[in-house]
């Protein structure tokens, strides 16, 4: 019988008594001021997250010295004026019965900005793997040494005046210890340089620094990740051997994470440290039982961990003391509180999409949002309800702007009615979940689905809105989610036998061969490909127009999907246009001129969709208030279709 014994139980670190074993780690949100202050949104987010029933809350990144701010919206800790917004931050998490725990950072060559302006520094003058084509940081006297160690002590004698209950110390993901740490960053030659336990000199020291900034009783972390993740990087077994060095400078929980963010030189499981879908759960919990098996402190494990019953079964097995859980945390700040009541199938599953996390603020530059839960990063925003003049709201479109309209909707109290033309919800989701990796996509849409008929709304399977219909029912309001139709090749002879669309292939309808051109290298077009991989098709080429890829490989699911395709010679070509379909071939134009593939059984298209755009006039003519959100406006991501939905709701 699954349980939550282990998960819920107590647990002692130093002195400090932590209610249960459910760690929120450290996530950066682009919350802050651009002074590093904390801002309003940043609380609001910190509220909702504390009350989620984690034992500890570790903050994100909080900067210890000017010189490792890794952007100007991160918090800072190296001056006294932080402390009362920090001391705002701690009150907030303690409000919602968890303790807090303060991490402390330094970005050393990790910053864009500090490089173009030749003032990042870091353990010797390597280029980062990120940023390496702004040239390389400046190597670190030991004058700066000396001061980034104190500057790590006073942050923690800070963070214990702002009312902190602990601090940690970010080790891992290629920050400025993990850089000294690492062979590929560090050439230094002297006693912060050479082997591997030589490197780790300059964590320890810190980590000392900490310790006497902070007295014997406040507790420690390091947070370390246990293998490198690059060719010839650092393994779990060279961390083995310095846990012990860290514990007597003053660790008391290691916090184990893994990789290096944005190594070209990853290894085949582990593209970076945001794992994509294609990870299943706990993938990294032998990193953690490693280090377990020579820590004499608590540690810590992370890795896409979302089912709470799962967690429980990892520390039950002496896997890990504690589970670290981050993006389910965004996705759906309830999972805990579902699983204690009863009702685990009541929480949304993060889809590990990254779309709103961590992509979104490291490719985007963009605050902290999440696909499938619009309230975050805008809880400030999200009016708690309930309507002062409840409406009678109908949704038309069931996919995840409508859905997530409707909830929101519901859940301020209106009356919603929602109209889907299909036998069931999900929109072009349905099809998303069908590539390989993604069923969870399917879940997501059920259990949304679940949720909004809890929260009474009116579902109406396989009905077409009509104008009739709106004279009839008379709505207040009316949010148009109908979403988008399958754009038609315009390439001479799209209309040949061979052709068809992705979805057909998704669904099942038609059957896939041998010797197939798929256009469109977009995210519908790379998963058929990956699709048709799966299904054991030859011979597989994927055409696009553009000549960079829609799809981009930073991404990690896109790494994913761009390793299984060319691992498997799939060709893709970018910067080409196809010009004729005929019966066994395709007659492409790129850079080169024309060339002709053949031969070719089978054409999918997959270049897109275009908006529907029925019933707009309609509601226009007929004064009804209204709301066109999702694919209906323009083709979107996930995010962007919630966004919609739950803006229109919010706005009725």
């Amino acid at each position: 019988m699954k349980t939550l014994d282990h998960l819920l139980s107590p647990i002692k670190i130093r002195n400090l008594d932590i209610p249960n074993r459910l760690v929120l780690p450290p996530m950066g949100t682009g919350l802050g001021n651009d002074d590093s202050t904390v801002s309003e949104a940043n609380l609001a987010y910190i509220k909702r997250r504390a009350q989620s029933g984690v034992g500890l809350f570790i903050t994100e990144i909080t900067c210890v010295h000017p010189s490792g701010l890794v952007a100007s919206h991160a918090l800072g800790v190296w001056d006294d004026k932080f402390i009362p917004g920090l001391s705002q931050v701690a009150q907030a998490i303690h409000a919602g019965g968890a303790k807090a725990c303060m991490q402390l950072h330094h970005c050393g060559r990790e910053n864009y900005l500090f490089l173009k302006q030749k003032k990042a520094i870091g353990p010797s003058a390597v280029p980062s793997f990120i940023f390496g084509f702004m040239g390389p940081p400046r190597e670190m006297t030991l004058d700066e040494i000396a001061e980034i160690i104190d500057a790590f002590g006073a942050g923690a004698k800070r963070a214990k005046a702002a009312g902190f209950d602990m601090v940690e110390l970010h080790g891992a993901h290629g920050y400025l210890l993990m850089q000294f740490l690492s062979g590929h960053s560090n050439k230094r030659t002297d006693r912060y340089g050479g082997d591997f336990k030589a490197r780790a000199r300059f964590m320890i020291e810190c980590i000392a620094s900490v310790r006497k900034a902070v007295g014997p009783d406040f507790p420690i972390s390091i947070r370390v990740s246990g293998e490198e993740g690059v060719k010839d990087g650092y393994g779990i077994d060279d961390m083995l051997s310095i846990i012990p060095d860290l514990e007597a400078a003053g660790a008391d929980m290691i916090n184990v994470s893994f990789s290096t963010h944005g190594s070209p030189e990853v290894n085949i499981d582990t593209p970076n440290a945001s794992a994509p879908i294609e990870y299943a759960p706990g993938f990294k919990s032998y990193l953690a039982r490693k280090v377990k098996s020579v820590a004499t402190v608590p540690v810590v494990s992370v890795g896409r961990y979302t089912d709470p019953f799962f967690m429980d079964e990892v520390i039950a097995r002496g896997d890990a003391d504690l589970i670290a859980v981050g993006r389910q945390n965004l996705a759906d700040p309830d999972f805990l509180k579902n699983a204690i009541a009863g009702h685990p199938e009541d929480t949304l599953e993060c889809l590990a999409c990254n779309q709103g996390c961590i992509e979104r603020e490291a490719l985007e530059l963009k605050p902290v949002r999440c696909a499938i839960n619009p309230e975050t990063g805008q809880e400030s925003i999200r009016p708690e309800g309930p309507a002062k003049t409840p409406k009678n709201v109908w949704v038309i479109g069931g996919g995840p702007a409508g859905l997530t309209a409707a909830s929101e909707a519901a859940r301020l109290g209106h009356t919603v009615t929602l109209f889907e033309r299909e036998p069931r919800t999900g929109g072009n989701v349905r099809y998303a979940a069908l590539s390989p990796h993604k069923d969870i996509y399917d879940k997501y849409i059920r259990t949304l689905t679940a949720r909004c008929r809890k929260q009474g709304v009116d579902i109406r399977l396989n009905t077409n809105v009509t104008e009739a219909m709106l004279d009839e029912g008379r709505p207040e309001a009316v949010i148009l989610a109908i979403g988008a139709d399958k754009t038609a090749c315009p390439a001479e002879g799209a209309d040949a036998k061979v052709v068809c669309d992705a979805w057909q292939i998704l669904d099942g309808s038609i059957k896939p061969k041998n010797n197939v051109v798929v256009i469109g290298a977009g995210l519908v077009g790379m998963e058929t490909a990956d699709f048709l991989r799966e299904k054991g098709v030859k011979n597989i080429t994927v055409v696009e127009m553009l000549s960079r890829p829609p799809v981009l490989p930073q991404a990690a699911h896109g790494q994913m999907l761009y390793r299984r395709l060319y691992g498997e010679g799939i060709e893709l070509m970018f910067g080409t246009k196809v010009k004729k379909i005929e019966e066994d071939a395709v007659i492409v134009e790129g850079k080169d001129g024309e060339k002709k593939l053949a031969p070719v059984n089978q054409v999918i298209v997959a270049i897109g969709v275009t908006p529907r755009t029925e019933l707009k006039d309609a509601l226009e003519k007929k004064g009804i208030r209204h709301f066109v959100v999702g694919d209906a406006v323009a083709p979107r991501r996930i995010i962007e279709a919630t966004t919609d939905g739950a803006d229109a709701a919010w706005n009725l």
